[in-house]
């Protein structure tokens, strides 16, 4: 029996053999002690490669916008972003239960919003609106279908941002996705964000972790609520060690996932009830429209031995990863193709 391909999404890699055994061999000590030297090296590293003066790592990306936002926000403030990014969709309302914060949605193109339109909304002062405190940017944008946001849109958010005195943050979740797509070092991505973090448990494919970073007296200030949400960590050496691997050995092979991507999509597009432009495939992500139910066709596909995920009624989302070789692709396409006929 063949087994599954799991394109549900990218969090779905496994440690690779060579990263189990690092793990194994990694030199730990006690994390919140600063004494952990494999988890000190991936922070100095992720600091270095982001530009920014210090980074604390945590066990996921989304303990690190938790952070970032009750670090920079106060009662009532608000945070804008897209409406369609990770804290808004799929952070279980953490930003108002922690922070006590307001999510101001702006109505992006592909997760995608502009300078003008933030600039817009940050039109005041206004006392009757929430004051603005911090404009989160998610990179790639996973609802837009893994868009990835140029440098120009990305400057022109920030210089809006530093115009009216508001703090920036980028998440990070698919950021090297973004690096080997645009040819942009992260470093110069994330210039001009006061707080950026970087995923590791994605196409980077670590079992755990994500580290962000910022200014000194912010990491200092952030980690009084790594304590305070139960992030402070013991022995996470082990977990670090792996993170460091990737950076050493799955950054430049993300090509590969996005090549795969772009497989994947040009098949699926020519199949009869669906519909999907290959051209909007900038990264791993492919979403894509069907006729019919998607709960039932992705219920269809799991019976073919193919995993996707249903996002909508009519929506479906399929990820590349470094589990999956143009085999599982060609194996995922002919079984759509069987579903759908």
């Amino acid at each position: 029996m063949q087994e599954p391909i799991d394109l549900f999404s990218d969090t779905r890699t496994k440690p690779t053999k060579a990263m189990r055994e690092v793990m194994a061999t990694a030199l730990v000590g006690d994390e919140q002690v600063f004494e952990d030297p494999s988890v000190n090296e991936l922070c100095a590293r992720t600091a270095d490669l982001l530009g920014k003066e210090r980074a604390m790592f945590l066990p996921s990306g989304t303990m690190c916008n938790q952070i970032a936002i009750a670090v920079r926000c106060r009662l009532g403030e608000a945070v804008y972003l897209d409406c369609t990014a990770h804290p808004l969709t799929a952070e279980a309302g953490g930003p108002a239960a922690l922070a006590g914060v307001i999510l101001a949605a702006l109505p992006g193109e592909r997760g995608v919003f502009t300078g003008p339109q933030l600039e817009a909304a940050l039109a005041g002062p206004n006392r009757n609106k929430p004051r603005a405190r911090l404009v989160s940017v998610e990179q790639t944008s996973n609802f837009g279908g893994g868009r990835v946001w140029r440098l120009d849109e990305l400057d022109a958010v920030c210089s809006v941002a530093a115009k009216a005195g508001v703090g920036t943050h980028m998440d990070g979740a698919r950021l090297m996705n973004a690096v080997v797509a645009s040819g942009v070092p992260a470093g110069r991505q994330v210039r001009d964000f006061d707080t950026c973090w970087l995923d590791f448990s994605k196409g980077l494919g670590a079992p755990v972790g994500a580290v962000l970073a910022g200014s000194a007296d912010f990491i200092e200030e952030a980690w009084r609520f790594k304590q305070m949400l139960g992030g402070a960590m013991r022995q996470a050496g082990i977990l670090a060690a792996a993170c460091t691997y990737a950076l050493d050995h799955h950054v430049e092979r993300l090509a590969e996932d996005h090549e795969n991507a772009r497989r994947l999509a040009d098949g699926l597009a020519t199949i009869k009830g669906i519909t999907l432009d290959p051209a909007t495939i900038e990264t791993n992500l492919v979403f894509f429209e069907i006729e019919g139910d998607a709960q039932s066709f992705v219920k269809a596909l799991a019976k073919e031995g193919i995993r996707m995920g249903a996002m909508g009624a009519r929506i479906v989302r399929a990820v590349t990863h470094l589990d999956i070789d143009k085999a599982g692709i060609d194996r995922a396409i002919a079984a759509a193709a069987r579903v759908l006929a």
